[in-house]
């Protein structure tokens, strides 16, 4: 095992630093190789953009890259599994986050690592830096004080901001609850849902999967004292939001009785055989501790056989991967110029990747996850980060959103022609899935 791990390790750190230090580089989008380029690019050509920006600031939409630029921000409180490392050690994920938002979105974005652990300080900080971006991506930054640091720069910001930590999961396992739910036959008003964890992502998800339709009365969160309930010593107040009537009930164990969703946000192995033997006829498990889940897929399902069962990890079935999610709500909201990102375009977002997922997978998909038989079921609740289908189907749900709810700058008229277009950030690489979009547009 050690064996293992340290090839693991040296495979990542070469990764990092050959041919050259980093994931993202700048790269020039005009022509630079004339001196009658470069008086353009800079002096005196410059001076010109910059008097039309003076004079209305909405121009650096049009003579700058603002408008597909995402800066990825974090403090380093709350990085993966690794916890607070740090500002300056959380750069290689931000780096990671700024590649993903470019191969599948087409995107630009920025990382930038912000030595600040007072809420403040860091709000300041990020407001006085926001009108160089378009849009602004909130990562791994510790709860509470990621509750308190989104919603003052929502309100100190017009452009759109997210912490993907809290939507970013949320939005991709309220789509893998809308199919789970399909797939095991069960209405969501009607399901009692078990929350185990009750940090940023927990809540984010609770949230939103009250908005898809989990009655507030149904739901149960967990920390690691047990059942957060009213006059329970040691309840904050982002926590009190869930608390429940005392009834007698105060454990994990009490609240799985009978529930058909768990949602574990929390630690490994809490969740135990004779816990998933409780819950109700064809249940659906959502293990999203990292690296190790709340219940490892092979003894859950050697379990229950009527079970659906999701994990954070790319090597089982069913990934509750944010990848699915936040490069596509960005693009969606940065071209219709969406003042901020609201709880309509997530879950537009959400439906679309439900939707995606009960489509059939191309051939590109399922040859290059090696899986002849992909299809919509117990085993194929979300679509694979790869299919490049999502491009073309998530932004536009997210701008259409975004234009009804009234926070789109400029609505998108033609829906239809917009998801075609962006076809065009599918990179080479990608050719098989090039040829059927484009077979598709046709």
């Amino acid at each position: 095992m050690k064996k293992v791990l340290s090839s693991d390790k040296a495979r990542a750190l070469a990764y990092h630093r050959y041919p050259r230090p980093g994931k993202i580089e700048i790269v020039p989008t005009k022509p630079f190789s004339t001196p009658e380029d470069l008086s353009l690019a800079y002096s005196p050509g410059v001076a010109f953009p910059c008097l039309e920006i003076a004079n209305n600031a909405d121009n650096a939409y049009k003579y700058t890259d603002r408008g597909n630029t995402v800066a990825v921000i974090s403090n380093g409180t709350a990085v993966l599994g690794l916890g607070n490392i740090g500002a300056l050690a959380s750069k290689p994920v931000m780096e990671g986050k700024a590649l993903l938002f470019r191969i599948f979105a087409g995107l630009n974005a920025c990382d930038i690592e912000v030595d600040e652990t007072d809420p403040a300080k860091f709000v300041d900080i990020v407001r006085a830096i926001s009108s160089s971006f378009g849009g602004i991506n909130l990562e791994d930054i510790k709860a509470p004080e990621c509750f308190e640091i989104e919603e003052s720069l929502k309100e100190k910001c017009d452009i759109p901001l997210m912490h993907d930590d809290q939507h970013g999961t949320a939005v991709i396992a309220g789509a893998a609850l809308v199919n789970a739910l399909i797939v095991q036959r069960k209405d969501i008003a009607d399901i009692r849902l078990v929350v185990n964890g009750a940090g940023a992502a927990a809540t984010a998800c609770t949230r939103l999967m009250i908005s898809l339709g989990v009655k507030p009365a149904n739901i149960v969160m967990c920390d690691s004292k047990g059942i957060i309930y009213k006059g329970r010593t040691g309840v904050n107040a982002s926590k009190e939001e869930f608390a429940i009537q005392p009834d007698g009930r105060t454990t994990l164990a009490d609240a799985v009785k009978g529930a058909d969703v768990f949602l574990g946000l929390s630690v490994a192995d809490v969740l135990t055989p004779e816990m998933l033997l409780s819950m109700a006829d064809r249940p659906i498990v959502f293990a999203l501790a990292n690296p190790k889940p709340e219940i490892a897929r092979d003894v859950a399902m050697a379990t229950r056989s009527d079970l659906i069962y999701a994990t954070g990890r790319s090597d089982y079935p069913n990934q509750i991967n944010n990848v699915l999610g936040f490069p596509y709500i960005f693009r969606g909201a940065l071209d219709c110029r969406a003042s901020t990102i609201n709880e309509a375009m997530k879950l537009a977002a959400a439906h679309a990747i439900a939707a995606l997922a009960r489509e059939p997978v191309p051939a590109a998909v399922r040859e290059l996850y090696g899986e002849k038989n992909m299809k919509f079921g117990p085993d194929y609740i979300l679509p694979k980060p790869f299919d490049r289908r999502l491009l073309t189907t998530v932004p536009p749900a997210v701008a259409q959103a975004a234009a009804e709810s009234g926070v789109a700058r400029n609505p998108i008229a033609d829906l239809e022609r917009y998801g075609k277009t962006l076809k065009r950030y599918v990179t080479d690489s990608d050719a098989h899935m090039k040829e059927y979009l484009s077979a598709q547009a046709s």
